[in-house]
């Protein structure tokens, strides 16, 4: 199982990993070693609560297929352990992230300072740009 908060957690037999070769630099051990980790996550077949399923295939993230498949590739690090350990964490917080409330923005208004301090502001530029016109001659 892998904790997401303190009330979610994930089947990891829901989660499926496959290595690849790293990209950039590292010398021969990148040639050699699969140490890069693709991590796949089925949205839609998991088990997780539907609320949250909606919210992670409505949210727009680029890691996330049309079909709802989830896809981290994790490869910053040399050792194969801790490339899955870093895309295990990706996707724990990218669930965390979609099973936090929205909280709802509380409608306010402006102080009368704030109004003042907007319209001299307006005042001022208008100002400037009133500067930036044609000079007038004098006709004598």
């Amino acid at each position: 199982m892998i904790p997401i908060s303190h009330d979610l957690f994930l089947d990891e037999r829901e989660v499926e990993f496959s290595m690849i070769r790293a990209q950039g630099a590292g010398g021969q051990n990148v040639n050699k070693v699969s140490s890069a980790v693709h991590l796949r996550f089925d949205i839609r077949a998991s088990s997780l609560p539907d609320a949250i399923k909606q919210t992670l295939l409505a949210g727009g993230d680029r890691r996330i297929t049309k079909e709802g498949v989830a896809i981290i590739k994790a490869q910053t690090h040399r050792s194969q352990d801790k490339n899955r350990a870093e895309a295990i964490d990706r996707l724990a917080a990218m669930i965390a992230s979609a099973a936090r409330p929205v909280t709802p923005r509380k409608a306010t208004r402006p102080t009368r300072a704030s109004q003042q301090r907007r319209v001299q502001r307006k005042v001022r530029h208008g100002q400037i740009k009133q500067m930036r016109g044609k000079v007038a001659r004098d006709p004598g």
